[in-house]
């Protein structure tokens, strides 16, 4: 019992374990897998990305130049950024922010970044 009373007296005079997470957040490391980014006008919209993905969480439609992404769904492994052609996609090192509602990523290719790529 007295180990444990000072085991507890000796916490208590400790800073605190832990952070207080909003408030205070810690610099990611360099190698930190945050949430996925594609650039859009850089993407080809071949697919490849969609075809790897373990958890399905891509879906690109190529005649409408339409990228979907449910973070949700993300297993943030990385193949996708790997197997881009384009190396359009990335992972960012920060994770997303705390959200209560659920929500997908949709990014469209717009005609006037087509006509400035050709």
């Amino acid at each position: 019992m007295l180990d444990m009373l000072k085991s507890v007296f000796s916490n208590l005079s400790k800073k605190p374990a832990t952070r207080m997470y909003p408030y205070e957040e810690r610099k990611p490391f360099d190698i930190n897998r945050g949430h996925l980014e594609n650039n859009i006008d850089e993407c080809i919209f071949c697919g490849m990305c969609q075809r790897v993905c373990p958890s399905n969480c891509i879906k690109v439609d190529r005649k409408n130049g339409v990228w979907e992404y449910d973070p949700f769904e993300c297993v943030i492994c990385g193949v996708c950024v790997e197997k881009c052609p384009k190396k359009c996609l990335r992972l960012d090192t920060h994770y997303r922010s705390c959200t209560d509602k659920k929500y997908d990523v949709h990014l469209e290719r717009h005609e006037d970044s087509e006509k400035a790529g050709a």
